[in-house]
């Protein structure tokens, strides 16, 4: 099984735009942005819909339930990672986030794979990453 340190993990850039997104995370909440104009949900958190260009966006929470799309394993790095794309199912975006807690080798594409918040470098802030559920 893979663990990760999370004293590695860099706390990430919080602004205006994204701090609910990122006090969501922290609280063990995954949030997606919905349009309200085309009523497309879009990821990464931004004000503005890339689907149709409104400012008219908003916040919902998500059961952070999924299943990974497309993923690779980075084995020359230190510690060894996995990257991946996973379609988070109720909320209809596809994430590029990190499998973690897992055996990088019985990873597959269309499994099913549940969100985990992983504690950054600085105590309090949070990262959706995701574990096989």
């Amino acid at each position: 099984m893979n663990m990760i340190d999370t004293r590695e993990i860099p706390a990430p850039h919080i602004d205006e735009e994204t701090q609910a997104y990122w006090d969501g995370a922290s609280a063990g909440k995954l949030m997606v942005k919905k349009c309200r104009s085309c009523g497309s949900a879009h990821h990464y958190p931004r004000t503005i819909c890339p689907h149709c260009g409104s400012d008219d966006t908003y916040y919902v929470e998500s059961s952070g339930k999924g299943v990974i799309y497309s993923f690779s394993v980075m084995r020359r790095a230190q510690p060894n990672y996995a990257i991946a794309y996973v379609t988070v199912e109720d909320a209809e975006i596809k994430m590029m986030t990190n499998i973690v807690n897992c055996d990088f080798d019985a990873l597959e594409i269309g499994q099913a794979v549940k969100v985990t918040f992983v504690e950054t470098e600085t105590a309090g802030v949070s990262v959706p990453m995701f574990e096989p559920a």
